[in-house]
């Protein structure tokens, strides 16, 4: 059967997404519309609308797939990003990282990454007159394991070749760089907000001496 947009008809199947809204991992359902095949292509691309299963939820989204492999998602799916315990200024700029990359806008991703050091910095009030001079600071605010500090000098260099186009310390600022970047911080991030916070609650469990 064809529809009036000239697309086949296809019956819905069921996706496995992280749901843009909520953010949790699903098998999302179809909206009781039927699918269009965009062509006769092996494998089919499909087009269609799927739902979160979250009962608190619920967001629709528009999804292209094929032999039930999702292509592109709309709003975007996005990489897993535990806030809790993470200030808001902190949060605001590495969400709009992770934004940038589920829309693979790779370079605006790599320099919203640097914008969060910057606001990690701020944060932990480590001073100096650049972001080298202040990540060198933070090493004496923050307890981090030796690895993690040098790579957030690593961090700074990729957003900087994402703003500038002299200088370039690396081949390109792509998928794969932003990825790593982006991995890389939640790491960070993790070590100065929540390892703390979860010992608090590990210690909290012990029993009275």
């Amino acid at each position: 059967m064809w529809n009036a947009s000239g697309c086949q008809g296809a019956s819905t199947t069921n996706l496995s997404v992280r749901c843009p809204s909520c953010k949790q991992q699903g098998t999302f359902e179809g909206l009781g519309i039927q699918d269009a095949i965009l062509n006769n292509a092996q494998p089919r691309v499909i087009l269609g609308l799927r739902r979160c299963p979250n009962a608190a939820c619920k967001a629709a989204i528009f999804v292209v797939h094929y032999a039930g492999k999702l292509m592109e998602s709309f709003p975007a799916e996005t990489v897993d990003f535990d806030a809790t315990n993470i200030p808001a200024g902190v949060v605001t700029s590495f969400e709009e990282a992770i934004k940038c990359h589920a829309n693979q806008c790779f370079v605006a991703a790599a320099i919203m990454v640097r914008k969060t050091l910057e606001e990690l910095c701020r944060d932990r009030q480590a001073m100096g007159d650049n972001l080298k001079a202040r990540i060198r600071a933070l090493g004496a605010k923050v307890v981090l394991p030796q690895e993690l500090l040098e790579g957030l000098d690593d961090l700074r260099l990729l957003g900087n070749d994402a703003a500038h186009i002299e200088s370039q310390e690396y081949e390109k600022v792509g998928k794969e760089e932003v990825e790593v970047g982006i991995e890389f911080t939640k790491e960070v991030l993790k070590a100065v907000y929540q390892y703390s916070a979860l010992l608090g609650r590990l210690r909290a469990l012990k029993r009275t001496p």
